[in-house]
């Protein structure tokens, strides 16, 4: 199976070209960009398709980050891969960037547990734990730092993601996922489950000024 993927929903704007037969990253494009995802994504899954010797026609997946993460990002990401799996008759399969950071973790850790945690601003953390296997024993979870801290408390597993250091003695890591790893998950994923679809743990940071509020007839 080859597997398209591409991640948006952080400051990095990456894709991937992944042959499940031979567990191998054909190819990847990208970088950690900021800002932008919508305008420069097409040109990363360009350079990835040419430097693999794939065309759209190759692919049978598309697997895509859906979060948690930027807003905007996310929704450009999510709005490719429905577009790509629509056009080229193939599933589309989202990848939560928590799952994916723990597999990084468990991949340089192996036969331990793993815990995520991303600093959401505004005092609050996403946070998700897993088996040393990667089956989520918690949901993704928005959480006040002080009542994140209180349940990482004694915990022996490893705790990674930019938000280590605000729950545990463990040093931050950063949140921009591995490309290779979302293709991989996205080739194990089910697609029965559904278009992929945004994870939001919170609503968003920009809110509309009441004082510029026009008002209804």
């Amino acid at each position: 199976m080859i597997v398209l993927a591409f991640d948006t929903a952080g400051t990095g704007c990456f894709a991937a070209l992944y042959d499940s037969a031979e567990d191998r990253v054909l190819a990847s494009a990208g970088a950690d960009i900021g800002r932008g995802h919508a305008e420069q994504l097409m040109a990363f899954v360009d350079e990835a398709l040419d430097v693999s010797g794939k065309s759209l026609s190759d692919v049978d997946r598309v697997a895509v980050t859906i979060g948690p993460g930027s807003f905007t990002g996310i929704r450009v990401g999510v709005a490719a891969a429905r577009g790509f799996a629509l056009s080229l008759g193939v599933p589309a399969v989202g990848v939560s960037r928590l799952a994916a950071l723990a597999a990084a973790a468990a991949r340089d850790n192996p036969g331990r547990p793993v815990a995520v945690v991303m600093d959401a601003k505004r005092e609050e953390v996403y946070a998700q734990m897993f088996s040393a296997g990667l089956v989520e024993l918690t949901p993704p979870q928005a959480l006040d730092i002080a009542e994140a801290a209180s349940r990482f408390q004694g915990y022996d597993g490893i705790v990674c993601g930019s938000g280590a250091s605000l729950v545990s003695p463990m040093p931050n890591v950063s949140d921009l996922t591995e490309i290779g790893i979302v293709a991989k998950l996205g080739a194990y994923a089910d697609p029965a489950q559904g278009k992929p679809k945004p994870l939001y743990l919170r609503g968003p940071d920009v809110k509309p000024q009441a004082g510029f509020a026009v008002a209804r007839a």
